[in-house]
Order: structure tokens, then sequence, then C-alpha cells
């Protein structure tokens, strides 16, 4: 078979990034800016600070032992294990896809934003127990040397930081159950990693839900068909 149908040759004569070294350069930039932003709202916020930078914008500093957006579920050694389990899946396909000349670009990125989000909030189980303290407000936290920290390896809290609250309005007392309620939108406060992990889904959702769990990754088959690209010179 002709390989060039599947693997098209860069005929630019520019250097360009592989689609797993696309991959990595993802993950290590979303991992890093996620790290310093929490590092700085950790050594700089205490506990509940909310700074409005916006009337819809704030930084709120929070922590949660759950999941992205603050969901818990289960036991925090647990979704500690989750998550690395998780991350390392996800590795493993990635190295699949690096290896398939089917798979495209804004494939393999979408996974890669996935994985970056999901081992971003890693660190933060992994090692902010053992590294940081946890002082009562007005005080902020700080470095304490490993072991001297607010909890113990694995059971680090997942720090939070963007609030947007978009509209807010008081339900009508008639509506049924919610009647006379509050509510506000967007109400939960996430991190940079949680959007990388949210961006990654919904790009998959509308751009490549058909090609989830097939062989295709992304493929248009009607591109690598030999009669569509027959006369193209490829």
């Amino acid at each position: 078979m002709d390989n060039t149908l599947q693997q098209p040759t860069n005929t630019s004569g520019k250097w360009h990034l592989t689609k797993g070294q696309l991959a990595i350069a993802i993950i290590l930039a979303i991992v890093l800016i996620d790290q310093i932003i929490k590092i700085y709202i950790k050594t700089h916020y205490y506990m509940g600070e909310d700074n409005e930078i916006l009337p819809w914008f704030h930084l709120r500093f929070i922590e949660n032992n759950g999941m992205a957006f603050g969901m818990e579920l289960g036991s925090k050694i647990f979704l500690t294990l989750f998550r690395l389990v998780a991350v390392g899946l996800l590795i493993w396909y990635m190295a699949r896809l690096a290896k398939d000349p089917k798979a495209t670009r804004g494939y393999m990125a979408c996974i890669a934003l996935i994985t970056a989000g999901a081992a971003g909030n890693i660190f933060d189980c992994l090692f902010y127990g053992e590294i940081f303290n946890n002082p009562s407000a007005p005080e902020v936290a700080s470095f304490v040397p490993w072991g001297d920290g607010y909890s113990t390896f694995l059971q680090g809290r997942v720090v939070d930081m963007f609030w947007f609250p978009l509209f807010e309005f008081n339900w009508p007392d008639w509506v049924p159950f919610i009647g006379g309620h509050h509510f506000s939108f967007f109400d939960p406060v996430f991190n940079f990693a949680d959007a990388a992990i949210s961006i990654g889904i919904v790009i998959l959702i509308f751009k490549y839900h058909k090609y989830i769990g097939s062989d295709d990754h992304g493929n248009d088959k009607k591109d690598t068909h030999p009669k569509a690209n027959s006369g193209q010179g490829q």
C-alpha cells in the first residue's frame, strides 16, 4: 500500500511538531501554567478571600477534596488513585495515537488537553499537603519542609480560584420547589486544569464525537479513500 495516502510528507521545507511532540508541549504548558497560578493564589490569598477583577469575574481562593469544579466522589485517597490511573491510561492512549497515521493533530490535542488537566490536579493531591502549611485567615500559606505540611502524601487539597458570577436572580415564589431561592450562574469555582479538561471534552463532543471509540481518530474517511486522493499528486 502506498503510505503517502496516510502519511503526507511536509513539502514546505519547514520543521513542524509531530503529533507526539504536540501532545507533550500541550501537557507541559498547561501543567506549568496551572501550577504557577495555584502556587501564586495559595501564597498570596488567604482561604476564602475574594478579589473582584470584574463584576462577572472574581479570583476566589478555595480548596476541595473532590473532582473538577469541587464535586465530591468517594474518599480522598480513592480520588487521587483514580486520577493516577486515568492519566496513565490517557498517556498510553496518546502513545498509540502518535503511531497511528490516521489520527489527526486536532484529536490528539483534545486528548492532551484532558490529560494535562487531570495531571495538573494530581500535583495538588500528591504534594500540596506535604509542602504547604494551612494557617487561619487572614494569614496566607507558605512553603514548609517536606512532611511539615497540613496533610500527608496523596491527601493534598486541590486549589481553585476562578469564579464567573455572570448573572444572578431570585426565583419567583410561584415556581415549584425552588420558588424564592437565589440563583447564581456560574457558581462553581474552578482552576486552569479544570478549564483544560472542559475545553478538551467539549471539542471532542462537538467535533470528534463520531470518531470516539472508532479507529478513525478524527480522520475524515473521504480524505483517505484512494479515489478521493487520486489525481492530487500526493
